[in-house]
C-alpha cells in the first residue's frame, strides 16, 4: 500500500493524519488557513475530530532568518475520509480509498493483538518502575528509622526497670550463674558472706546497691522461720555493669554490638 498521506501513530489509541498534509494531497489551491475553517463548519468538533497543532518553520527571507509559527492540525481518519468525500474529485477518491485500507490494517486482529501487548508491556514497565522506587523508599525509610531508633543497650535496659532484681537474674543477663556472679563480686571486694547471705563490705552498703527481703517459710520441723536474701537495687546492677565493663565482660545484650 503507498503511502499518500503519513500516518502518525505516535497517539497510541488511534492513528491522526496531519491537515496540512492532508491539504496538499488532495491538491487543494485554496490556502490552508482559509480550507480548513471551512471544512470545519460540516460540524467537525474540536477534540473530538481534530485537535490544533503548531510548530516553529524558519525561515531565510531578504538574508535574515525568520521563525514563523505554522498552524496544523491532526485529524482522525474518519474526519479525514469525510473530507476527501467533500472535495468530490478523483484524488478525493483515491486518498479516501487509501484511508479505508489505513483503517481495515488498523483494526485487524494482528494489528489489535500487538497493540494490546504493547499496552502490556508497558504497564509492566511503570510497574517494575514504581517497584524500584517504592523498594528505595522502603530502604530508605528502614535506615531512618534504624538512625532514630539505635539499638537499646543494658544501660537503656535497667533504667527502663524500676524493680529490684535478684543476683541470679543479673548474672543472667550475663550468660552465668549466681554461683559465679556472687564469687566473682567476692574476688573483687565488693561482698562478702555472712552465713547463708552475702553482704556488701561497709564502703559499698550505703550507697543504695542493695535491699534485704525477709521470706516466711516452714521447715521440716513444723515450725515457721525467716530468711533473709539479698536484691540488688537499679542503681546496684548499673554499678555491677560498671565492674564488668571494666574487665571486659559485657551482658548478651551488648556482644557484638
Amino acid at each position: 500500500m503507498d503511502e499518500l498521506v503519513k500516518i502518525n501513530y505516535s497517539g497510541g489509541d488511534r492513528p491522526t493524519v496531519s491537515g496540512r498534509e492532508l491539504h496538499d494531497a488532495l491538491q487543494i489551491r485554496t490556502p490552508y488557513k482559509d480550507w480548513f475553517p471551512r471544512m470545519c463548519e460540516y460540524g467537525f468538533v474540536e477534540g473530538t475530530d481534530f485537535n490544533p497543532l503548531n510548530f516553529a518553520q524558519v525561515r531565510t527571507e531578504g538574508g535574515r532568518t525568520v521563525t514563523r509559527t505554522i498552524l496544523d492540525h491532526q485529524l482522525t481518519i474518519n474526519m479525514a475520509k469525510e473530507l476527501c468525500m467533500i472535495q468530490r474529485s478523483d484524488i478525493g477518491k483515491r486518498v479516501r480509498q487509501y484511508f479505508l485500507q489505513v483503517e481495515a490494517a488498523w483494526n485487524s486482529p494482528d494489528a489489535i493483538m500487538a497493540r494490546a501487548l504493547q499496552f502490556a508491556n508497558d504497564r509492566l514497565a511503570l510497574l517494575t518502575r514504581q517497584n524500584t522506587e517504592l523498594t528505595g523508599t522502603i530502604a530508605v525509610q528502614s535506615q531512618q528509622i534504624a538512625e532514630l531508633q539505635p539499638k537499646a543497650s543494658y544501660y537503656d535496659l535497667v533504667l527502663n526497670c524500676k524493680d529490684l532484681i535478684s543476683t541470679s537474674a543479673i548474672a543472667k543477663d550475663y550468660g552465668k550463674s549466681a554461683v559465679w556472679m556472687n564469687r566473682w563480686l567476692h574476688e573483687k571486694g565488693v561482698q562478702f558472706k555472712q552465713g547463708d547471705i552475702w553482704l556488701l563490705y561497709q564502703r559499698y552498703a550505703e550507697k543504695g546497691y542493695t535491699s534485704t527481703k525477709t521470706h516466711s517459710y516452714f521447715g521440716t520441723d513444723g515450725e515457721p522461720h525467716t530468711k533473709v536474701h539479698t536484691y540488688w537495687t537499679q542503681k546496684g546492677r548499673l554499678f555491677i555493669y560498671g565492674l564488668m565493663k571494666e574487665d571486659g565482660i559485657l551482658p548478651l545484650i551488648e556482644k557484638g554490638a
